[in-house]
């Protein structure tokens, strides 16, 4: 966080005309604002079109501040100095305010809460320009803070950005100290904690902006008056809550793990042999993390099941990209958008972010992509390809995909992910240990059932349709008050036509192709035996 500090102090020092902080997190941005002029000896002044421009004061920032923190940011509970200073004449209006800035000639930063809503008023625009023009010459700044914000092209010479970090585990260590006093003086709480669970606590809260994780942890507190064991849990709830809310990342509960996953021996152990090499003894053997794998084949063959085993393995978050919250209706947004979803995965890491049909996410992408989509999918393209090149946090990106022939070649290249494999029909030992699991998963045992004669009998069957033959079994047993035998499976096996029947074509042409460029999911001997 210091370095934030350090890099706005710097920004500010050299009399940079208009620093943007695109932030939810107002309050935030502030603090650290006054936090940088305090240290600077500068003026600040703040302004919103309801109170217009005030001075905030000015003297030490630790002098205004409760629990002051190393590095002069603070993330405590500020006095609003500017609400009750007097705001200066006339200034509520954006240009009129813009107007009496071009006259102050006091050194100082000016925070403009919210100016977005006015940057579509060329007057406005005017009035930035010629401002910044003469702040370029000493050390006076504009800051503007808002949720988002679109830099019109005359001020973007201007213009820098800085971005308010997601706390690290340190930061949200010292975050569940400062709540917790702050909740002390108005409740009584019980302490049953003990280091270990606050550190697992600051843990479940990774990837929550600051002021989220101050509002689950409160929210927790109150709950149960209590700091206890359980509160542990209670922010990991508030945590899937706030990013469901997101609406571009969705808290995946990864119970599942590879046992539960009939076959693909291969791709098993290719994970078996990565896991925990995010851990820092494995960066000291000299291992990088794993970047991720592209899990294409048959539909029904259990790709996005394994996708989520993955997290449930190696017992790590799973998020789950929601690929059509991504876009949005005006040009630009969607590439922040996704430029939010990669920050936020990397403030949870280590983790597994779970894309489900990879193709759609850039249907677009191709050559023509400027005429059906202004070029939007192109741009998420490059975004994504930049990130899974350059990212160092331990984000392992599992996704799935259906149609291989939608995906842009520069995708598939080693460098992006581990690996490509693909995932054929279950063999007759692979759809046997389906059977197994799914009748195990029912509360039935499988020794009671000739595995071996069903596994013959649902040749060509994928995955979800032996699931679906175990299904209706069952109804029809249930139906006639009788037991689960091996009869009604075969009922149901005989009652079904396969995806293999239906679209032998596809599935040979997939198969034709992945045979050179891709790695089987399942060992030889398995792939030896295909119905």
């Amino acid at each position: 966080m210091d370095k934030v500090l350090e890099r706005l102090k710097v920004l500010i020092d050299s009399s940079t005309p208009i620093v943007v902080m695109e932030t939810v997190e107002e309050v935030r941005a502030v603090r650290m604002a006054r936090a940088a002029c305090s240290a600077l000896n500068l003026a600040v002044f703040e302004w919103t079109i309801a109170s217009g421009l005030a001075r905030s004061g000015s003297g030490s920032l630790e002098s205004r501040l409760e629990q002051p923190i190393p590095g002069g940011y603070h993330a405590g509970t500020v006095d609003d100095v500017a609400e009750s200073a007097k705001a200066l004449y006339d200034s509520r209006e954006p240009a009129k305010m813009l107007a009496n800035l071009e006259g102050i000639t006091i050194e100082a930063a000016f925070i403009l809460k919210d100016l977005h809503r006015h940057m579509d008023d060329p007057v406005v625009v005017r009035r930035l320009r010629d401002v910044g023009q003469k702040f370029a010459t000493n050390r006076r700044t504009l800051i503007l803070t808002a949720p988002k914000i679109s830099i019109p092209a005359e001020l973007a010479s201007l213009v820098e950005f800085l971005e308010l970090p997601i706390p690290d585990r340190q930061r949200l260590r010292q975050i569940i100290d400062e709540v917790l006093v702050r909740v002390s003086k108005m409740h009584r709480l019980q302490r049953r904690l003990d280091p270990g669970g606050l550190d697992a606590m600051a843990e479940n809260l990774r990837g929550l902006t600051e002021e989220e994780a101050e509002r689950a942890i409160s929210q927790a507190l109150v709950s149960r008056y209590a700091l206890c064991p359980e509160i542990v849990t209670d922010v990991l709830e508030a945590k899937k809550a706030l990013l469901k809310r997101s609406e571009m990342l969705d808290f995946v509960e990864a119970s599942d793990t590879l046992a539960s996953v009939g076959g693909l021996d291969n791709l098993k152990r290719f994970l078996a042999q990565r896991r925990g090499s995010w851990e820092e003894q494995a960066r000291d053997f000299g291992l990088d993390p794993p970047r991720g794998v592209i899990i294409l084949g048959i539909q029904g063959c259990g790709k996005s099941m394994c996708a989520r085993a993955i997290a449930g393995e190696w017992k790590l978050p799973l998020v789950k990209f929601d690929t059509a919250a991504v876009y949005d209706k005006y040009i630009g947004e969607t590439e922040k958008r996704i430029q939010k979803v990669f920050k936020v995965a990397e403030g949870l890491a280590p983790c597994v972010l779970w894309i489900d049909e990879l193709e759609k996410v850039f249907a677009g992408s191709g050559p023509d992509s400027a005429s059906a989509d202004a070029g939007v999918s192109s741009r998420l393209l490059a975004s994504f390809l930049s990130w899974m090149q350059d990212r160092q946090a331990p984000v392992f990106v599992a996704a799935t995909c259906n149609n291989v022939n939608a995906l842009p070649p520069e995708l598939i290249r080693k460098g992006r992910f581990d690996e490509l494999f693909f995932v054929d029909l279950p063999s007759q030992p692979e759809r046997k240990q389906i059977f197994a699991i799914q009748l195990s998963k029912r509360k039935r045992n499988p020794a009671d059932f000739n595995l071996d004669q069903v596994a013959v009998a649902a040749g060509g069957f994928s995955g979800a349709e032996i699931e679906s033959v175990v299904q209706t079994a069952l109804y029809a047993a249930y139906s006639q008050k009788q037991q689960l035998t091996t009869q009604p499976l075969l009922a149901a096996i005989q009652a079904t036509v396969p995806l293999s029947t239906t679209r032998a074509e596809e599935i040979e042409a997939l198969r034709e192709w992945a045979e050179k460029r891709a790695v089987p999911a399942s060992l030889p001997e398995a792939r030896a035996e295909r119905a």
